[in-house]
């Protein structure tokens, strides 16, 4: 009873967990560049006497989605996407270098160019992107920022940074707790020159709602069959008490 119970406790925990990814890459579907997390069950076998019939499920990480979302014009010249593989290189909140492909960008009082969610853009110097007043920005394919500062003419467009674009091994990329990229530790990042952005475009995250919706209802089912089958143990064990006594 005990072996039956333990399968059916594991199998309803590993669906709770494959659960929580499920929702929030769903709870994502609306934000800018999300990369959908990857789950996926194996089957385990149950050691101990016995025949060896019995197995387990158990949810294991199977890393990132790298596929690339739809990309969205916007007509604003701060909203920039990246075109095939690449990143966009941020300060993360704890100071070190960490990748995006949301390119919701803003500039705040102090001219500080920032994503959507406020970190830091990085420029080609390693360093946040900090910008003059202007009254016209342009950002180029390569990540080059001109702008027209304020008081000058029309035609007067000065390229003051770039913005860090890079393309590291997708094998070396991990997802942080603050939902953005990190390499693997003791991996040197350079920018690379072929990641390539579109202007006033934003991409959308790769996550399919309804695939999604569909995927949360068999999990909730599955998990409602491990309890089930809990259930049903507890009772075979009250069955059996009860045969105990009456002999």
């Amino acid at each position: 009873m005990d072996r039956m119970l333990y399968i059916a406790m594991t199998g309803a925990s590993h669906v709770s967990k494959a659960q929580a990814v499920n929702s929030n890459n769903l709870a994502n579907a609306s934000t800018n560049g999300f990369r959908a997390d990857l789950e996926a069950f194996r089957s385990l076998p149950v050691d101990g006497p016995g025949h060896k019939s019995r197995a387990y499920s158990a949810a294991e990480a199977q890393g990132i989605d790298f596929t690339q979302g739809t990309l969205n014009a916007t007509g604003n010249p701060l909203d920039v996407a990246i075109k095939g593989a690449g990143w966009i290189a941020v300060q993360a909140p704890d100071g070190s270098a960490a990748y995006t492909r949301a390119g919701n960008l803003q500039v705040n009082q102090f001219g500080q160019l920032l994503t959507g969610a406020g970190l830091p853009v990085l420029g080609s110097d390693g360093g946040p992107i900090a910008l003059p007043p202007f009254e016209k920005i342009d950002i180029g394919d390569d990540g080059t920022i001109s702008v027209r500062a304020k008081g000058q003419g029309a035609a007067t467009l000065a390229n003051v940074n770039r913005i860090q674009l890079v393309n590291p091994d997708p094998s070396t990329i991990h997802k942080g707790r603050d939902g953005l990229m990190h390499v693997d530790e003791g991996i040197n990042v350079v920018e690379d020159i072929k990641v390539q952005l579109a202007g006033g475009v934003l991409e959308s995250s790769n996550v399919n709602p309804v695939e999604s919706l569909v995927n949360m209802i068999t999990l909730a089912r599955q998990f409602e069959m491990h309890v089930k089958v809990m259930s049903t143990a507890k009772e075979n064990d009250a069955a059996s008490a009860s045969i105990m006594r009456i002999n």
